[in-house]
């Protein structure tokens, strides 16, 4: 049943400067979970007409005012090209050796720049021995005679022999044809090592552009600076596909969630989809079970019985309750008692499996029944859960499709109709940003649900409580998106109530991030918010007073209120 995300990211190119922020990240993290407004304080009232009072209309940066600095950066492969050299200069420098040498030194400590100069001052002759760097050759031979190739074994003149520092002759066709082959083979070539097998002096960069043609050349810098990301603790490659960009991330600096250039969002630590706020143990767990074959194994027990004969799963796929194995097994039975069926004709008395057994009527209940009762539970327990994490995905790839058609045709269009500058719409573009962000972060929810435990009950209607209310406010602002100004789209001159809709979208954008920062704190807390004496039932109290001294504290105009059919009326000013 696993649910592959499609290259999304091919679907939607958002500008970096807005794609890598963290919805979550900022805010005040005192903010307790019964601030959250009431469905009649923030207008949330589907039939009723909503009051945006307390949103500032010009508010453009409504969604990321609040959010934190950003703790990753987003290296292209010009990027890495310059570190890399950057690195390589520093090393050369402090220790007096050629740009060839630091390299080598660099790659053999995986890029760390001040590893390498601990280890040279330490200890200098185990370095070059471990990286193969020689002070002298091992095998020395005059210019004037022929030297014979190590490898093909064919006499060569001394201008025709090439050799590393070690001084082991070959001839060039053979060293070309080594190194083609070692950058043939992939990675390993960066480390390459002379291809007399009793010697480890090392093959530098200079050797292998000396030797081969510019496409190996190519080959071996792009494997080199793959080594650099690599092997380097702090940076990765972003995963999304055709991808060349990659993430140094700073390390204990807060949740590990980074969107890159390509606007592919992931998981820093574990590269999977981005995930916050459920942890990297959760998602991989979640992950292997949409996957594993377990779940087909409790299909089988939940919905086929076996053959009482040979044991095998028969699936009923018709009306009747007269049962045949499939050859060569061949035995007839009965669905309902798994007996034969030669036992239910009018020879062994009838029917036999219409009444009830005295023994199920006892509680004595067959161990298999049991077992394929317990599968069928776990088994709808499971579809619940995957069938909403699914269903969110979904839509959030639909959101993705609908943001790119916004920006590319839709506000250009919207612009025109409205007379108003593209500037001004930018309301419409932070929602649907909102919204893609807010179904990654409810599609985590269920697998975090599926993990919470059972007997943690008053953990689980807390969270349950929270997911819900997020779940509304999501769908009241999803729907405003989607719907609502379809009726701005094909209008034919400028709407009077345009404005009215602004105030509106930004209101419940900016209510429904309020509804999801709770929910991600929550969950990130591990619901510590939730004791034993039932914190649940306290908070929702305390809400419901906070909901309470706001509606006496709205701006709402004195004396009207809202109905469920949207009209106004009037309140009794004597009541």
């Amino acid at each position: 049943m696993g649910y592959l995300e499609g290259d999304w990211h091919d679907v939607i190119d958002v500008d970096s400067g807005d794609d890598d922020d963290d919805f979550y990240g900022g805010g005040n993290s005192d903010t307790p979970m019964s601030s959250m407004d009431s469905d009649e304080d923030c207008g949330f009232n589907s039939d009723s007409a909503p009051d945006y009072d307390f949103i500032s209309n010009d508010s453009d940066d409504l969604l990321h005012s609040q959010q934190s600095q950003k703790n990753y950066t987003i290296l292209k492969e010009e990027d890495i090209r310059c570190r890399q050299e950057d690195d390589i200069t520093k090393v050369s420098t402090v220790l007096s050796v050629s740009r060839e040498v630091a390299s080598l030194l660099l790659r053999r400590y995986n890029w760390s720049v001040s590893t390498v100069h601990e280890e040279w001052f330490s200890d200098e002759e185990g370095v070059r021995k471990a990286v193969g760097l020689l002070e002298k050759p091992i095998v020395q031979f005059s210019a004037d005679e022929e030297v014979t190739c190590g490898i093909c074994f064919d006499s060569y003149s001394f201008c025709e022999i090439r050799a590393a520092a070690c001084g082991h002759p070959f001839c060039r066709a053979c060293w070309q044809g080594y190194i083609n082959n070692a950058i043939n083979d992939g990675p390993g070539c960066v480390t390459l090592r002379c291809p007399d097998p009793s010697c480890n002096a090392a093959v530098g960069q200079n050797m292998i552009d000396d030797l081969v043609t510019r496409e190996f050349k190519e080959k071996y810098r792009r494997f080199l600076v793959r080594s650099y990301i690599e092997d380097n603790r702090k940076i990765k490659w972003c995963p999304g596909p055709e991808c060349e960009c990659a993430v140094e991330f700073v390390v204990g600096s807060g949740n590990y969630d980074v969107t890159c250039n390509c606007s592919y969002g992931f998981c820093w630590n574990c590269t999977e989809d981005a995930h916050r706020p459920v942890d990297c143990e959760t998602v991989a767990k979640w992950i292997l079970k949409n996957n594993a074959e377990s779940e087909n194994t409790n299909w089988i027990l939940a919905y086929t019985k076996p053959c009482p004969k040979c044991k095998r799963p028969i699936e009923k796929n018709h009306g009747c309750m007269h049962m045949t194995c499939r050859s060569p097994c061949g035995f007839e039975f009965c669905w309902l008692c798994l007996g034969s069926w030669r036992e239910h004709g009018r020879g062994t008395g009838g029917y036999a499996c219409n009444g009830f057994s005295v023994t199920k009527k006892e509680g004595a209940v067959d161990e298999t029944e049991r077992r394929r009762e317990m599968a069928r539970k776990s088994l709808e327990r499971y579809t619940h859960y995957y069938e909403r994490w699914a269903a969110n995905q979904k839509s959030r790839l639909k959101a993705l499709i609908d943001l790119h058609q916004m920006q590319t045709n839709h506000l250009v269009r919207l612009s025109e109709i409205q007379c108003q500058p593209e500037t001004q719409l930018k309301f419409i573009t932070d929602a649907w940003l909102q919204i893609v962000e807010c179904r990654r972060v409810l599609k985590w929810t269920y697998a975090y649900g599926y993990y919470l435990p059972e007997n943690e009950d008053t953990k689980r209607r807390f969270f349950e409580y929270l997911q819900g209310e997020a779940e509304v406010g999501l769908e009241r602002l999803h729907q405003c998106a989607e719907k609502e100004l379809e009726t701005y789209l094909k209008a034919e001159k400028p709407s009077d109530d345009f404005n009215d809709f602004r105030t509106k979208l930004t209101g419940l954008t900016a209510v429904t991030r309020n509804y999801f920062e709770n929910l991600v704190r929550a969950l990130e807390n591990g619901l510590a918010d939730v004791d034993s004496v039932g914190t649940c039932s306290k908070t929702s109290s305390k809400g419901a007073a906070g909901s309470s001294k706001q509606k006496g504290n709205g701006k709402r105009k004195e004396g009207t209120k809202h109905d469920r059919s949207g009209k106004q009326k009037v309140r009794n000013s004597g009541s």
